[in-house]
């Protein structure tokens, strides 16, 4: 017994894709080259802490913004525009392009003790809590 495997994609549409998408040296062109990094929130006891995925940046490259209770994490990386004057390029695909999340902070979070760290290709900004709205342990009440 043969397996066929079957395509149940339109035909059509992919016709005008291939005649859209194709670089006329060869080779295909990206038409989605923007992308959003993907972002972990993780919420421990005393603190929140928001890690985003932008590998092959820079911490330079980030801007991290705080306007009322709305975080903003933003990146635009601006091309070399002196490297490509003095080099001839037979085909460019490396595209950079930038990004902007934006989250809105619940009121726990103390925002004057925000701190953010760039280690191997993860962004972490930590969201400390505020004194009041951290978890206290259990404790033992008498009645009188």
């Amino acid at each position: 017994m043969t397996l066929v495997r079957k395509n149940t994609a339109p035909y059509l549409p992919s016709v005008f894709e291939e005649l859209l998408n194709t670089d006329w040296l060869g080779g295909r062109t990206n038409t989605f080259a923007t992308a959003t990094p993907s972002v972990n929130i993780i919420e421990k006891d005393d603190s929140f802490t928001v890690q985003v995925a932008a590998p092959g940046l820079k911490k330079e490259d980030f801007n991290i913004q705080l306007d009322n209770d709305l975080l903003t994490i933003s990146s635009e990386i601006k091309k070399d525009e002196e490297t490509a004057e003095t080099q001839k390029f037979t085909r460019r695909e490396f595209n950079y392009t930038s990004f902007k999340r934006s989250f809105n902070l619940p009121e726990s979070v103390n925002t004057a003790k925000i701190t953010a760290e760039y280690v191997d290709g993860i962004l972490a900004i930590g969201l400390p809590k505020r004194e009041e709205a951290r978890v206290q342990p259990s404790r033992l009440i008498e009645i009188a």
